[in-house]
């Protein structure tokens, strides 16, 4: 018995220090955060074609009357010869997917396909819109925005964010009358639960109207670190 208590006492004496340095540091732990915006030079424009009947557009026939199926190739052929006299070229046209759409009661499955067209301009979708029929298309969308340099804004943005954190912490503690000491610890914010990292970069804009564009024309990235800077007299 006696050897067991003398056991649990250096047990203690040993964790009691490294809990007790734990509680009684002096230090701050503030959110750092940065808002980086992008031009893409990149830019995914997503359209989606379906199988249509010609009486949906006479303006008199009901579902129960359509009958004449206007094909998925003849369309595509449509859509293809639109995006040429809009400058984009066959090989920035992407078949993304295909399948059959759902079938209303008594009537045929109308196909539909995907395409991915890969832009350098938004001035490219104000041009396709202008030429496209809007017969036979089911969606048209911006995708993801990509830029080149992609890599060195998620740089700069986690360097701005932990700047921020470092303001933040400074006015705190001298408003306390003491002063920011070394860094303790750095958590970026995918690593942190509940703090945001890296917005998507891809919109679920949905609209034939070009004008619906212009708040998704650039990528915005947003940053935060969690930092724990040490307290000084």
């Amino acid at each position: 018995m006696r050897i067991k208590t003398l056991l649990f006492i250096i047990l203690a004496l040993t964790i009691y220090p490294l809990y007790a340095q734990e509680t009684t540091d002096h230090y701050i732990e503030v959110i750092g955060t940065s808002e980086i915006e992008i031009v893409p030079d990149k830019i995914h424009y997503i359209i989606e074609i379906r199988e249509y009947f010609e009486e949906e557009f006479d303006g008199k026939s009901k579902p129960e009357e359509y009958h004449t199926k206007v094909p998925l190739s003849q369309i595509e052929q449509g859509l293809r010869k639109n995006l040429a006299e809009a400058g984009i070229a066959q090989d920035a046209i992407r078949t993304q997917e295909i399948g059959d759409y759902w079938r209303k009661q008594g009537q045929d499955f109308l196909v539909s396909k995907q395409f991915d067209i890969t832009l350098t301009d938004f001035k490219q979708i104000d041009e396709i819109i202008k030429r496209i029929n809007t017969k036979g298309i089911n969606t048209m969308r911006i995708g993801e925005l990509e830029n080149k340099d992609i890599l060195a804004y998620h740089q700069k943005g986690k360097i701005e964010a932990l700047k921020a954190a470092q303001r933040k912490a400074a006015y705190l503690v001298e408003a306390l009358g003491k002063k920011l000491g070394g860094v303790i610890r750095i958590v970026e914010g995918d690593n942190t639960s509940g703090l945001p990292f890296a917005q998507s970069n891809v919109s679920n804009v949905m609209s034939s109207n070009a004008a619906s564009f212009d708040s998704f024309r650039t990528i915005k990235k947003n940053y935060s670190v969690l930092v724990r800077f040490e307290i000084t007299d």
